[in-house]
């Protein structure tokens, strides 16, 4: 296809201006945006002069040829047939020296010694880490890639009602995110990254994974989802009250949505990461909760659930580089961090279009505290 042709030439390019002779990737989501299939144990080696050859399982080699662009590719049936494959393309490419991108921080230390195996890798071949290359490419998303965002938005709304309806003294955790799951599989997700679900207590953690804890009247229960559609994820959170609310506690639920909405109105071409940051944790910093956040509270979407560009802090330990401002068609999530008061936290997120001259929201659930029991 010819989408996948031109997003090959744009990283031949970026090879070229970093030095590269080739890239091998193994990182589904990196495999996904060159060649249309991204799956696990399956790699590709992509040339600066745009030669694509795969290395899959060979149980996956007529499911990957109905789906993937590329030039080459062979089927091994384990790891060893993995590296004697890669030692062969070096060989096919006629790549015997100079410097070859690995994904530096998606590999594990095995996974980097096989690719860098004296039986794959020739001596005179230098590594080099490709990752600030894959993510200049995925950083700006076509009207294609941002439709198919758009859509997996509808999908978490889907998911977003069922948890929300289901919520009731006594249900568990895993229970609502089993709701969600289930509609969102329903409504065409084919997969999605972990669901977050906390009550109670638990809705002052960072990442709250469902437990087999009951809800309790009273309780906030924090709702995070992301579902995969056609190969690309949104990020949708609410939180919601098992029963009425406190004062206290919806005075802090409409703490933050004045927080996540005044940051969402300043996401433009052009604003810097940085900013948007400040101004979601100035606004809690002014009402005395400058010790109740943690985290960044915004990052980036696409078919990763977090990707880049992230603030620049968290892109360091990220094994990416600080963002430059932001330019249209970036996809951001906004609200990524709680306000967390120590007996509950509180928390919103929705999926943003960097627009020319002001933000494009794609998830529009309500935001209500009071849940319906």
């Amino acid at each position: 296809m010819s989408v996948y042709r031109d997003r090959i030439r744009s990283a031949g390019e970026l090879m070229r201006e970093h030095g590269l002779d080739a890239i091998i990737l193994t990182k589904p989501a990196n495999l996904l945006y060159l060649t249309g299939d991204g799956r696990l144990c399956a790699y590709a080696m992509i040339t600066r002069d745009g030669k694509v050859a795969l290395g899959v399982p060979q149980t996956d080699v007529d499911d990957v040829k109905s789906m993937a662009t590329f030039d080459d590719m062979v089927g091994f049936e384990d790891e060893v047939g993995m590296i004697h494959s890669i030692a062969h393309y070096y060989e096919h490419f006629g790549i015997r020296q100079g410097v070859v991108g690995l994904e530096y921080a998606f590999l594990p230390q095995p996974r980097m010694g096989m690719l860098t195996h004296p039986h794959a890798k020739p001596e005179a071949v230098a590594i080099k880490d490709c990752t600030p290359i894959m993510s200049e490419l995925r950083l700006v998303k076509d009207v294609d890639e941002i439709e198919r965002i758009r859509v997996a938005a509808k999908v978490a709304e889907a998911g977003m009602r069922a948890a929300i309806k289901s919520i009731k003294p006594g249900i568990t955790e895993s229970q609502v995110a089993a709701e969600a799951e289930y509609a969102m599989r329903q409504a065409g997700a084919a997969d999605f990254y972990r669901s977050y679900v906390a009550s109670g207590p638990r809705t002052s953690i960072a990442h709250g994974v469902p437990t087999l804890r009951r809800l309790q009247t009273g309780d906030l229960v924090m709702i995070d989802l992301h579902p995969v559609v056609n190969g690309y994820s949104s990020d949708m959170g609410r939180t919601v009250c098992v029963g009425e609310p406190t004062a206290e506690q919806q005075t802090a639920y409409d703490l933050y949505v004045k927080a996540l909405e005044t940051t969402i109105g300043k996401v433009k071409a052009g604003v810097e990461m940085m900013d948007l940051e400040q101004t979601m944790h100035g606004v809690f910093k002014e009402a005395g909760h400058g010790a109740h956040i943690f985290g960044p509270p915004i990052h980036g979407l696409g078919i990763e659930f977090e990707e880049s560009p992230l603030p620049a802090g968290h892109a360091f330990f990220h094994g990416e580089k600080a963002p430059a401002p932001l330019v249209a068609n970036v996809v951001i999530a906004v609200g990524n961090c709680g306000l967390y008061t120590g007996p509950w936290g509180v928390r919103d997120e929705d999926t943003v279009v960097v627009g020319t001259d002001g933000p494009i929201v794609v998830t529009n659930y309500h935001r209500r505290l009071e849940c319906c029991v």
